[in-house]
């Protein structure tokens, strides 16, 4: 117990000296510090002696033309067009004159009508995500339903109740929302995806500098495998969880600072207001999951024969991971978090951390089922780990060409 502790205090003094290390976790605080105390930086740049534009007069907003064919509809189309388009100032215009309006740059875009049941819109620059025919479709669309209505002898205020008739519902939910819990179990396997990539390379290339330096010949004759691996292991998922608790404490700090200037903002509420129970599972598959990895990758690194040959190394364990990250992914999106396929994943310990916890936030999932993952999960970090630690103690000592899979297990047996 001894050796296990002056190794840990030895990996997370590293850690923690480490330049890139610090800096990345300063910068992540800063960048969040900046993004959350906005709305109040914001308002210092604010002009308190200029009054705000307002929201109907049409400044700062870009022009929008409109054609009628019938003058009679024209200051109905208007009214229907400025409420639909609230971000434009809609004008009257002549289509003659629309063409070069919107050369000119003096409009954005026009609508020409030809009746309520065709029209032609006119745009410079169409771009992407321009969404203005679906609203005008509506708009004619109802337009057209009120002037029908109306010509066979309902009253306008009648036949805009009937068209404005919205019905009324509850939705009673009995397991999980999966569109509530969504982002927090994005942000979570996200959270668990660059952890292990990053620390886990971390302690597979710690393990093969210390091999190429020969100082390893010392340390494995004076300390247990066991103690080095863990040592190692358990340092940098310390070291990763106090970089995520130090970055997303901050960020909690600061938001309950700026609450009020954010006005219930329903992205922040989202993102800091996680259920307690839900947290808690993050944590404890969050470690479980680091854990079982970076005793992969310490076990990896131990076989690689010099530095360069890390990368190639870790890519099978790499690349399991990632394939698992792809497929929980995929049913999030989906929505078919319960599917065969996440189901058998949430017992297969490489995948568990990720699927069974996004069953958990997404779907009904019965503590039996999450008692035996769990189980699973928690039996194969130990065992993988006591694993890690023979091929430890196996790996460091083999030096020239990269060992085979056959010879690592002879090594253990003679072991």
């Amino acid at each position: 117990m001894k050796q296990f502790g002056v190794i840990l205090r030895f990996e997370m003094g590293n850690y923690l000296k480490n330049k890139t290390f610090i800096g990345v976790t300063v910068f992540l605080v800063l960048a969040l510090a900046i993004l959350l105390f906005f709305p109040r930086i914001a308002a210092l740049f604010k002009d308190d002696g200029e009054p705000a534009a307002d929201a109907g007069d049409g400044r700062d907003r870009p022009v929008m033309l409109l054609d009628a064919s019938d003058e009679d509809d024209e200051n109905a189309l208007l009214q229907a067009f400025s409420a639909a388009f609230p971000n434009y100032d809609v004008r009257l215009a002549d289509a003659g004159d629309i063409e070069s309006a919107i050369a000119d740059g003096e409009a954005e875009c026009a609508f020409v009508l030809d009746g309520l049941d065709r029209y032609t819109y006119y745009v410079d620059d169409l771009s992407l995500y321009d969404t203005n025919t679906d609203t005008a479709d509506e708009v004619l669309g109802q337009v057209y339903k009120l002037a029908a209505m109306t010509a066979v002898g309902l009253t306008p205020e009648q036949a805009a109740d009937i068209l404005s008739f919205q019905p009324e519902h509850t939705v009673q939910t009995l397991g999980a929302d999966q569109g509530q819990n969504f982002f927090y179990t994005y942000l979570m396997i996200l959270a668990l995806y660059m952890a292990i990539l990053l620390y886990g390379q971390m302690v597979a290339t710690s393990v093969a500098t210390e091999k190429s330096s020969r100082a390893m010949e010392l340390l494995i004759t004076s300390a247990k495998p066991v103690s080095m691996m863990f040592g190692k292991v358990i340092a940098a998922c310390l070291a990763g969880l106090s970089q995520l608790v130090c970055v997303f404490g901050t960020a909690l700090l600061f938001y309950r600072l700026n609450r009020s200037a954010w006005g219930g903002n329903m992205l922040m509420g989202m993102l800091f207001d996680m259920p307690p129970a839900l947290l808690a599972y993050m944590l404890l598959y969050f470690v479980l999951g680091f854990f079982l990895y970076a005793f992969m990758f310490g076990a990896v690194g131990s076989t690689a024969t010099k530095l360069e040959d890390i990368n190639t190394s870790v890519l099978p364990v790499t690349m399991l991971f990632i394939v698992g990250f792809f497929v929980v992914i995929s049913a999030m999106s989906s929505g078919t978090v319960n599917s065969a396929l996440m189901k058998i994943f949430s017992y297969v310990p490489f995948t568990s951390p990720m699927a069974m916890f996004t069953r958990i936030a997404m779907s009904t999932v019965s503590w039996v089922e999450i008692a035996l993952s769990t189980l699973i999960l928690a039996a194969s970090v130990i065992g993988i780990g006591v694993l890690a630690a023979r091929i430890y103690q196996v790996g460091v000592l083999l030096y020239g060409s990269r060992p085979k899979l056959g010879d690592i297990f002879r090594s253990l047996r003679k072991a």
